[in-house]
């Protein structure tokens, strides 16, 4: 009998260190912003919101959907919301023009920035919602007058105060007690 008290004892106490490392990554902060002034007037970091804008515009270049014509991508995104460009293998075609980006960091435990950040490119079509690319997905070709790469729709609102994300069971498995 204390053999078996002293290992449901032991278990008890190691439940909430378990629980603890499933909560292993970063929480991160995601802002979708529609400039650089206003990322730097949300995160006070104006070099972090000029090279998510710098690198953003530089996906934005290969990640835009892209169309064989100007009508479709106006359709699309607006009017004098697309550009004309090159593949830079004498291929031009249309697209939209970035309108946002995405600035995401890593915070640390205590909620200060740690070095390194992601960042992407946003679209805002016809209809008024935010678009971005999703990861690697090709649909079509632009010589056939198709979008090139599949958008996701967003849900977060511009140039608002950053969000905190946190994976695992985190604010799921704090809030479970043992007893009464």
């Amino acid at each position: 009998m204390k053999r078996s008290k002293t290992a449901a004892l032991l278990l008890m106490s190691a439940a909430p260190l378990l629980l603890t490392a499933c909560d292993s990554e970063s929480p991160a902060r995601e802002g979708l912003y529609t400039s650089v002034e206003a990322c730097v007037a949300q995160t006070n970091d104006s070099y972090t919101c000029q090279q998510a804008y710098a690198k953003a515009e530089q996906q934005a270049a290969t990640t835009a959907p892209r169309f064989a014509n100007r009508e479709e991508c106006e359709a699309s995104y607006g009017k004098e919301k697309c550009a004309e460009r090159s593949d830079g293998a004498q291929h031009s075609f249309f697209g939209p023009l970035m309108t946002g980006f995405f600035l995401s960091q890593m915070l640390s435990r205590n909620g200060a920035p740690m070095n390194g950040f992601n960042s992407g490119p946003a679209f805002r079509d016809s209809s008024g919602s935010w678009q971005r690319p999703a990861a690697g997905g090709a649909t079509g070709s632009v010589y056939r007058g198709s979008s090139r790469t599949a958008m996701v729709p967003i849900s977060a609102t511009p140039n608002r105060a950053v969000t905190t994300s946190r994976s695992g069971f985190g604010t799921s498995g704090h809030s479970r007690g043992f007893g009464g």
